[in-house]
């Protein structure tokens, strides 16, 4: 049998249907939820905080369950800070292109982090208050701040102040939760305290133009790369000073020679050409902060 032109055509017979694909099973849900909020964390900045407190509490002499409590409380703590700058942040990171966070890419919802944040902010609380009242009530201080940078501070003059604040604090958690309940020795509190605002300084260098036209305008945004990129590893420089003219005593060889490690560290990223888009500075800032963080860890059992 043919057809012509002027013939119709045959129906075409509908083509079956498919049944709807079977949703994923409850435990890579799970896994897949975890992951997600994982990243949404900010999980480098939260492990490297929480292990170094973690080790300065060991070197301080807080014994192992003392130690695991500062760790379970402090990590808990990076949590919360983490989820709620992601959570409040969606949009402006959304705009900038962030594909990197799951909240900006769509793949979490800013709800979801922001109730992960008040869950870890809640399981924060007690873990904090374990081991003695002074030394939570002083840890929580520092989470509250940090909670402050989000929501407010972030885009005011006083954007240093939280973290300031925030690791200014982490030695008198460590130190008041002893048997002893002995306040942190002042260098230790300064130092860290620089270091805070250091890491301020130096996290926010690489994307000072982004934030500008998000209108972010936090102090190193508003004082400019230009300035950042020495201000930066001049604040760490600055702990490491204070870390090594601060302990009672004559300082040993060993921190002479961490002191001009982190000098020639400071100055090698100081003189990276300027108006560059050049990381030196940032890598700079963290070489020395190390340093630092060596020195105060070298020094915990000294900090009372």
């Amino acid at each position: 049998m043919t057809f012509h032109p002027s013939d119709p055509l045959p129906p075409v017979p509908p083509a079956p249907s498919l049944p709807p694909a079977p949703p994923l099973p409850l435990a890579p849900r799970r896994a897949a939820l975890g992951r997600l909020l994982l990243r949404a964390s900010h999980p480098e900045p939260a492990f490297a905080v929480t292990a170094f407190v973690t080790a300065l509490a060991v070197t301080a002499g807080r014994g192992t369950a003392g130690s695991a409590a500062v760790a379970a409380a402090v990590f808990a703590g990076q949590l919360s800070v983490g989820w709620c700058n992601d959570a409040i942040d969606a949009g402006r990171d959304r705009d900038c292109g962030r594909r990197d966070k799951p909240v900006a890419a769509g793949e979490l919802s800013p709800r979801t982090a922001g109730l992960a944040a008040a869950a870890a902010l809640a399981l924060c609380v007690p873990l904090s208050l374990l081991g003695h009242i002074a030394a939570g009530a002083v840890h929580l201080l520092g989470v509250a701040s940090g909670w402050a940078y989000n929501l407010v501070l972030k885009r005011t003059v006083l954007s240093p102040v939280p973290y300031a604040v925030s690791f200014g604090s982490l030695p008198a958690f460590v130190t008041l939760g002893m048997p002893d309940g002995a306040r942190p020795a002042w260098w230790a509190t300064a130092a860290a305290a620089l270091l805070g605002v250091g890491a301020h300084v130096a996290n926010v260098l690489p994307d000072i133009e982004d934030d500008l036209v998000a209108g972010v305008r936090g102090l190193p945004q508003r004082l400019g790369r230009p300035v950042c990129r020495w201000l930066a590893p001049t604040l760490m420089l600055t702990a490491v000073g204070v870390l090594t003219a601060g302990p009672a005593g004559r300082p040993g060889p060993w921190a002479w020679a961490l002191g001009a490690t982190a000098a020639i560290a400071a100055f090698a990223g100081m003189a990276a050409p300027a108006g560059t888009g050049s990381r030196r500075p940032f890598r700079a800032a963290m070489a020395v902060a190390a340093v630092a963080v060596l020195q105060l860890l070298l020094q915990g059992s000294d900090m009372t």
